[in-house]
């Protein structure tokens, strides 16, 4: 197995372009202030949270009962882990005292030993560990984690962290493989991400074997779930249904597995934090394992958005190739947890397939969780939008029109924000190559890049109109002069064999793709340039014949972005709109549509299909197509104007 790549500090990264740079600064400005006064319940007309009520009440500093689900608590948690990474791009001296004070309220909720879950602080903590399997506390306590690493290393003050850590040491205590312990595991995983991270700061053994615990656990005879709710008479919600145990992927155990089963967001959760426990521990067959639901997951079960996650039922997967797109689920958290677990992946395994479905996520499947202002959320992300069937039809009640203002359910917003404020995460990992440092870019945005590489300050700044437009520049600042490292970029899958183009201070190499990237050989000079031209054709996208809701149909990308066409643009029935093989589109810059986007214009037919004596059923006679012009707009940037009709796929005549 290769050795793993690492990712580099977030401190290292500068976002500078107009497209990433914008959504980050919608979320420093508009989103954490937002979110902080919807924890707060200061958002009229939007769903309650409760969370920091919750916390008070548990602190003792307020009088009231429990509000909200059983996992409340880990909107804060999120919303805390987006403070932290904004912070430490952009230093907020308010937004932090905000922080702090908060963290003050829900330390204040901490018990005596340890134990920090406002729900069981609240309605009894007689009941605590009693339901792994539906409760969420080590979900909470994980998104905690997650919030508190990251705080403490945006600012270095571990509160937080500490009062976690004890925490975890009481879960150590109760729950693990030894005689008089709970041998369980987390009903919803997240945990197990959450302690590799405590583990890779403070490099405590105990921490990582805990996550490896519950990795192996799961799913093991005699299984722990059974034995919990036959001991506790706990209720179980999909007792008839077929998922059985493996809604929480907990069925068999994970080396097993090789289909992604039940609950979207867990099962994504689950894997990454398989291949962060694979690449710590360098465990090969946990390293098969998550190819194999990789495999499953990109190849049989995730749309051409990145959404996956098909029925309402259960917020899960169904069976290969089960893709309805007015019907979907497409959780915005599911495609957040793709990203996480591509990124995991590619430190694995340097395979651009892997940046391939990372971006394709980033730029589609995440972003339209979230309006152009900041303000409104989608949980649900379908392909296609009727808006009567939404209002009318309960089968599609789950699918929204409109962005809502906050829901009770809120993991999503949180969720988001943190992604988007973490971005330069994604940017770059470093590995070895040949006994020299390899450093590896995954994806393209204008940015800046502060490190150290063969052991000397280097400096990588990024220059591009990606996803616009096809040119990328890296202009390299080596004080010291020279510094010899290795350079791979990643070429997209998108991008048609053969049609890239690259040069290093003006002079053409040409370069094969291997696994997805060209390697550029140091030693690199300062001042030396590398420019990658990426094009990007219109291109008609068909799906897997055995994808029956897309039969017959096509999808219209540019670049990574997914195109969609909405009610506004084109009027209503886009059923009834059908392209041709040789249908021609042109591109269009449009700095005053939807925040600015590079629009795509064709002509089209629509079917006219004469019905005079407005008969429900008729004999077949041949319809009439007429010329139709088109507007097309980035997926993403969809019901940010009039509420009305949608559509992703598109007939195709032969």
């Amino acid at each position: 197995m290769q050795k793993p790549l690492r990712s580099l500090p977030l401190s290292q990264m500068t976002i500078t372009d107009g497209f990433w740079s914008r959504f980050q600064e919608l979320v420093r400005t508009q989103v954490i202030p937002y979110q902080w006064k919807a924890l707060n319940d200061q958002i009229e007309g939007a769903a309650p949270s409760y969370c920091m009520h919750n916390f008070r009440v548990a602190a003792g500093m307020e009088t009231g009962t429990f509000g909200g689900h059983v996992f409340q608590d880990s909107d804060f948690a999120k919303w805390l882990e987006a403070v932290a990474y904004s912070l430490t791009w952009h230093p907020d001296p308010e937004l932090e005292r905000t922080a702090d004070e908060a963290i003050d309220i829900v330390c204040a909720a901490q018990q005596p030993d340890g134990y920090l879950n406002t729900y069981y602080i609240i309605n009894g903590l007689d009941k605590r560990f009693t339901s792994l399997m539906n409760n969420h506390e080590l979900y909470c306590l994980g998104h905690f984690l997650e919030g508190a690493i990251a705080y403490y290393q945006a600012t270095g003050k571990d509160k937080l962290l500490k009062a976690l850590m004890r925490y975890v040491d009481l879960v150590q205590q109760c729950i693990g493989p030894q005689e008089g312990q709970l041998h369980g595991y987390p009903g919803h995983e997240v945990i197990e991400l959450a302690l590799v991270k405590l583990y890779q700061i403070t490099q405590e053994e105990r921490y990582l074997r805990l996550a490896k615990y519950f990795i192996d656990q799961r799913g093991q005879e005699p299984n722990y779930f059974r034995q919990e709710m036959q001991q506790n008479q706990n209720r179980w919600a999909w007792e008839k249904s077929y998922f059985q145990f493996q809604y929480y992927q907990a069925g068999k155990p994970v080396r097993q597995q090789d289909a992604a089963e039940g609950h979207a967001v867990r099962a994504v959760y689950l894997y990454s934090g398989m291949a962060d426990v694979a690449r710590e521990t360098g465990d090969p067959t946990l390293v098969d394992a998550c190819k194999a639901l990789w495999d499953n997951l990109t190849e049989k079960r995730m749309y051409v958005t990145g959404g996956i996650g098909s029925s309402k039922y259960g917020e899960a997967f169904t069976f290969d190739y089960d893709l309805p797109n007015d019907t979907i689920y497409g959780e915005t958290c599911a495609s957040i947890g793709l990203v996480f677990f591509a990124q995991r992946m590619l430190e694995l395994d340097p395979d651009g397939r892997y940046g391939d479905v990372m971006e394709k996520a980033l730029y589609n499947g995440t972003i339209s969780g979230m309006s152009l202002d900041g303000r409104s959320f989608f949980y649900v992300n379908p392909l296609e939008v009727l808006p009567e069937a939404s209002l009318k039809d309960e089968g599609h009640s789950h699918v929204k029109v409109q962005r809502q203002k906050w829901f009770g359910c809120a993991c999503c917003p949180p969720n988001l924000a943190r992604l988007i404020a973490s971005l330069g995460n994604y940017l770059y990992s470093v590995g070895e190559k040949d006994a020299k440092e390899i450093l590896y870019q995954h994806l393209y945005t204008g940015s800046l890049l502060e490190t150290q590489l063969d052991g000397k300050k280097v400096a990588i700044r990024t220059k591009t109109r990606y996803p616009w437009e096809e040119t990328i520049t890296f202009t390299l600042s080596i004080p010291e002069g020279t510094a010899d490292f290795a350079y791979a970029l990643r070429i997209p899958g998108w991008c048609r064999e053969g049609s890239f183009s690259v040069t290093v201070n003006g002079k053409p190499l040409f370069l094969t793709p291997e696994k997805g990237y060209i390697t550029l050989s140091g030693p690199f000079s300062d001042g030396d340039t590398v420019v990658l031209t990426l094009p990007m054709p219109v291109e008609m996208i068909s799906a897997h014949p055995k994808v029956r809701e897309d039969a017959g149909k096509v999808c219209i990308t540019r670049g990574p972005v997914v195109y969609c066409l909405e009610q506004e643009d084109n009027g209503a029935d886009l059923h009834r709109i059908y392209l041709t093989p040789d249908t021609a589109f042109t591109c269009q810059w449009e700095p005053q549509l939807l925040d600015g986007v590079v629009t795509l214009q064709c002509t089209a037919l629509q079917r006219q299909e004469a019905q005079p004596d407005g008969a429900l059923y008729r004999r077949y006679t041949p319809p009439t197509d007429l010329p139709k012009p088109l507007r097309w707009i980035p997926y993403y940037s969809w019901a940010n104007r009039s509420p009305g009709e949608m559509c992703v796929w598109i007939k195709m005549k032969s």
